[in-house]
């Protein structure tokens, strides 16, 4: 935050602060970053748990699509209460600070291998096709697949990695616009994967059964050499004798192999903060969109592939099943290589798209951590010209291309590894809100269904049952899945113990109980008018000095269109007194500390509403002049002010009145003057 006023000439009128936390989007929009992340899986996910489980794998991907419905709405309860939420605000208003640590460091492991798992996938498909097109036109070209996609994987990741630089906005409307190409992919998919069925049948997979079950060796971990999983060539079957018990336990294990086709939910949760007004509603809105989309998408992927693809040729597929897919539908085989080619095409922007997700939601956790403390100041320094959080940007980016250059390519592995951070944040996170439920009981905003109250007592008994299937597959989780405990645990006790560290050594350097603030980027203007303020005629102004009391711009946000009229939020910064004087417009003092927790707490309430607003610093000696000099600027049809201490309400509008009408040039309208009180009593005043 670039406080030094003494480099701009000219006197200061006005101090215009910006924030990038003040930029929200449609439902739409959240929706499409979240598909990006949870949509992309469908191009990997069906594959992956194939290799893991045998045919069976389409219902255990069905069965995951419709459990993730259950923790999309633990992810929405958690997010009404907490506007800038997820695991780490969650788990530590719940359980404390080293377990809020614990689960982001798991957290972080799943965002940190969400973008090279993508995009190694994209690359897989794209040297996929131009493998398969190749000798079709008599070229001699093969590419090695897993050079090819890691070179794609790094070049996406860079390009996301700029995009996000410059903020959200510009990344959530190239995640929009994958989506509305998606779309139409998905459509010709299902209408010629229908027809391709009703022309030629086709096989239905097995029904998710013990004995329909057949395992990769890895893929059963630290089990494979229990007697009750007999080896078959190179894959395992439960044995026939098997007590009832392993079969559920087989059945666990398969649906825990297919649980990476459900992610996105943490990114729901950072993004939760971004969401235009009305916020819960578009909060549902959003994980509506989400369950369809994905429920249709990603099951009837991996339901096609098993019908459609015959068994001999299908394992060839398994790391670009939907170009399988394209290639094994009914039709001329020229219509069949342009159609592989728009998968292709799709695959690489919806991949690509999961690596912005990536980056959005790696920020915004480490922004929350950030914000508490327990990494620097340093991190959340505003980039000078984009004013976005570029140190934790570039931070994520790192860990990512030397994951991508690391997996040489491998997507099974990356997949593997990538579930032992969904499931662990997903179970942190239904832990950390049904132990809410007790602890602050009658502070949701709203509950995930399924409640019984007995006597004064309500037992969540849908919130349970959801945290009791969490904590099942991440168990089941651990003992089948070496590579990706080894792997994350490791990752997640060096990533607790830098935080710990981070977390020591930043209490060191600051006085913490200030509280976490908002960084600001400062805009020094000899000047107040709509252009520097980015205000419309006819806005609301709104005057506001104490942190505590902003009551009065609750109520203008909850009363007032942004859509169609703009809010500006000021606040006087005196120059009267000892100090006082023309010389101080050139100091830091322009822009305090007390500013700063002044504006951060105006930030929060602006994000609870889901409005924007525009925030200044005008330096006068008299406040109601400074005031009515603005409003007159701005051409703002309203100003509304809170109840003064020091004064009645009919002296606070005798003050502005008369300033207003002191003004050397006549005001282009009349104003109207709003005190509300703290009961939220409001006067009003036309002068």
């Amino acid at each position: 935050m670039n406080r030094d006023a003494t480099k701009i000439p000219g006197r200061i009128r006005v101090v215009v602060a910006t924030t990038v936390m003040l930029s929200f989007i449609s439902f739409w929009r959240a929706a499409a970053i979240v598909l990006n992340d949870l949509g992309s899986s469908a191009f990997y996910a069906g594959g992956i748990a194939e290799q893991a489980v045998g045919k069976a794998a389409p219902w255990f991907i069905f069965a995951v699509m419709l459990f993730s419905y259950g923790v999309r709405v633990v992810y929405i309860e958690s997010s009404s209460m907490f506007t800038r939420g997820g695991v780490y605000r969650v788990v530590k208003e719940a359980m404390g600070g080293t377990l809020a640590k614990l689960s982001v460091s798991a957290l972080m492991f799943d965002y940190i291998l969400t973008g090279p798992i993508s995009g190694v996938s994209a690359g897989l498909y794209l040297a996929g096709l131009a493998n398969e097109a190749a000798p079709r036109f008599g070229l001699a070209v093969k590419l090695p697949m897993n050079g090819a996609a890691m070179l794609f994987a790094l070049a996406m990741t860079l390009y996301f990695w700029r995009r996000n630089i410059k903020g959200l906005h510009e990344s959530s409307a190239d995640a929009l616009r994958i989506m509305y190409v998606t779309t139409s992919m998905v459509v010709i998919m299902i209408v010629w994967g229908g027809l391709t069925l009703i022309e030629r049948g086709g096989q239905l997979a097995p029904w998710p059964e013990p004995r329909n079950l057949s395992f990769a060796g890895d893929a059963l971990g630290w089990l494979k050499p229990w007697n009750w999983f007999a080896r078959e060539g190179d894959r395992y079957r439960i044995v026939e004798n098997a007590p009832s018990l392993i079969g559920l336990l087989g059945l666990l294990i398969a649906f825990g192999h297919s649980v990476l086709a459900m992610s996105g939910e943490e990114t729901l949760a950072q993004v939760n903060r971004e969401l235009e007004s009305p916020k819960l509603k578009n909060l549902q809105r959003t994980g509506l969109v989400i369950f369809v989309y994905s429920l249709l998408f990603t099951s009837l992927v991996s339901f096609f592939a098993v019908a459609i693809i015959p068994d001999e040729a299908r394992p060839k597929y398994l790391d670009n099943l939907i170009s399988g897919l394209a290639m094994n539908l009914m039709g001329p085989v020229y219509l069949k290589l342009i159609f592989h080619a728009f998968v292709v095409i799709v695959g690489f922007l919806m991949l690509s798209g999961a690596i912005n997700t990536a980056i959005v939601g790696s920020n915004g956790v480490l922004n929350r951590v950030s914000e508490d403390g327990v990494l620097a100041d340093w991190f959340r320094a505003p980039h000078p010209k984009y004013g976005t959080t570029h140190r934790i940007i570039n931070l994520i980016v790192i860990f990512q291309v030397a994951t991508i250059i690391g997996s040489r390519g491998d997507v099974y592995k990356l997949g593997e590894a990538y579930a032992f951070g969904v499931i662990w944040s997903f179970t942190f996170n239904a832990f950390a809100t049904m132990v809410l439920r007790f602890k602050r009981p009658g502070e949701q905003e709203w509950k995930v269904p399924g409640n019984v109250r007995v006597g004064r007592v309500e037992i969540p008994i849908g919130l349970g049952l959801i945290t009791a299937i969490l904590l099942s597959v991440a168990l089941a989780n651990m003992v089948t899945k070496q590579v990706a405990t080894v792997s994350g645990l490791v990752f997640t006790a060096i990533f607790f113990a830098v935080l710990t560290l981070s977390e020591r050594i930043s209490r060191r350097k600051a006085d913490r109980s200030r509280g976490a603030l908002d960084p600001f980027k400062l805009d020094y203007q000899g000047e107040i008018n709509s252009e520097v303020v980015h205000a419309r005629p006819g806005n609301v102004l709104v005057a506001v000095r104490n942190p505590q009391s902003l009551s009065h711009l609750e109520r203008v946000l909850e009363r007032t269109n942004t859509e169609e009229q703009d809010v500006v939020v000021m606040t006087v910064l005196s120059l009267t007194g000892p100090h006082g004087g023309e010389r101080d417009l050139y100091k830091e003092r322009l822009f305090t500390m007390y500013e700063q927790r002044l504006f951060t707490r105006v930030v929060a309430v602006a994000e609870k509403q889901g409005k924007p607003v525009e925030l200044i610093v005008v330096p006068s000696k008299n406040v109601y002049h400074a005031i009515a000099q603005t409003a007159r600027r701005l051409d703002s049809a309203r100003i509304v002010a809170g109840r003064s201490w020091k004064m009645s309400v009919q002296a606070q509008a005798r003050q502005l009145s008369r300033f207003w009408k002191q003004l050397p040039e006549r005001p282009r309208r009349r104003i109207e003057f709003s005190v509300i009180g703290h009961g939220r009593t409001e006067r009003i005043f036309t002068f």
